[in-house]
């Protein structure tokens, strides 16, 4: 919340949750590992849907494919089967399979039935190349990086360049980790959208905040102009009522969330959304009759809607006013839009 008062930046007109953070939304939790050494910027974080066994009790889900430039895992089957079954793990793209095998021992370690009594599991990671600012050759993310988010996760976090954002850039300035809620009332409850971005793209030039192109003014003051190019992932939860199929339609909206602050989605940017709820939760092991699935009732969506688009505005903004100057690989360095604007 502070982002905007401190700024002057409007964004959206909905109501916000009490911390402005993906954790409004009850359940979910994050926990980072910040990589800071010389030439070296990168990290994880870790995304909990619930604090439970998400293995036997899934969340449903759903993803969206912007532009497929990206390597992240597990997305062929949520959108066959539409449920997470897994935290979700965010690091940088050369790190996904250390990532991956990472979360297999944690839910293996949790899990007896797993490749015995059940089938396998489907580990969930994605990610964005920090290669400008971090020595990305150098396989500096291990997995007991990975682990050690996961047990850090709580509802507190840092925003900026922390976790998997240590390393990353956003409309060529020092980008990262991004976050937001909203609430909105219905059928007599409360209920709370919240997102997390890791922010990896996007042109200068074309920056907008709030409707103000605060990218053109500051691209004055340049030489040239870097192409629109990077990634972002985009990871959207809720309490409210969604089956898989309105979590696809919600995850569809990711874009004009991201289109509001400038991106055009370029040719070279992996960019990925991700949207779960943690309402109807689907058991692993049959239950021996039907399961009973609540929905919102499809005109009520444009609520869901607009506190998603809200929440993927902001965080993107959010990454970037929290993330400092950043010198990294080979001497490159980032500016940070706070300072830049103070």
């Amino acid at each position: 919340m502070g982002v905007q008062k401190e700024f002057g930046f409007t964004l959206g007109r909905m109501a916000k949750g009490r911390r402005n953070l993906i954790t409004d939304v009850p359940g979910v939790k994050v926990g980072q590992v910040s990589i800071h050494d010389g030439e070296i910027h990168t990290g994880v974080t870790a995304i909990l849907p619930h604090t439970g066994d998400i293995f036997h009790d899934k969340c449903p889900a759903a993803s969206h494919v912007i532009n497929g430039f990206g390597k992240s895992t597990g997305l062929v089957q949520v959108d066959e089967l539409g449920t997470i079954e897994t935290p979700l793990i965010l690091t940088n793209t050369l790190s996904v399979g250390t990532a991956s095998t990472a979360l297999v021992r944690y839910m293996l370690e949790r899990n007896a039935d797993i490749g015995v009594d059940t089938g396998t599991v489907n580990p969930m990671v994605f990610e964005c190349n920090d290669g400008y600012l971090n020595d990305i050759r150098g396989l500096h993310v291990k997995q007991e990086h990975v682990l050690e988010a996961l047990a850090a996760a709580s509802d507190e976090f840092e925003e900026g360049a922390t976790g998997a954002g240590c390393g990353m850039c956003c409309y060529s300035l020092k980008g990262g980790i991004g976050s937001a809620s909203r609430t909105f009332e219905l059928y007599g409850s409360t209920y709370t959208v919240g997102s997390l971005l890791l922010t990896n793209f996007g042109s200068l030039r074309d920056l907008t905040i709030g409707g103000d192109r605060v990218g053109e003014k500051l691209w004055a003051e340049k030489e040239a102009e870097e192409k629109d190019k990077g990634s972002v992932i985009i990871i959207i939860a809720t309490d409210a009522p969604l089956s898989a199929r309105q979590l696809k339609r919600v995850a569809r909206r990711a874009q004009s969330g991201i289109a509001r602050t400038g991106s055009i989605s370029g040719n070279g940017s992996g960019e990925i959304a991700l949207a779960f709820t943690t309402t109807n939760r689907i058991p692993h092991y049959s239950i021996d009759k039907p399961i009973c699935i609540q929905t919102m009732y499809e005109e009520d969506m444009d609520l869901m809607f607009r506190a998603a688009i809200e929440c993927v505005e902001e965080s993107v903004i959010s990454s970037l006013t929290h993330a400092v100057r950043t010198e990294g690989f080979r001497g490159h360095v980032r500016e940070s839009l706070a300072d830049l604007m103070r």
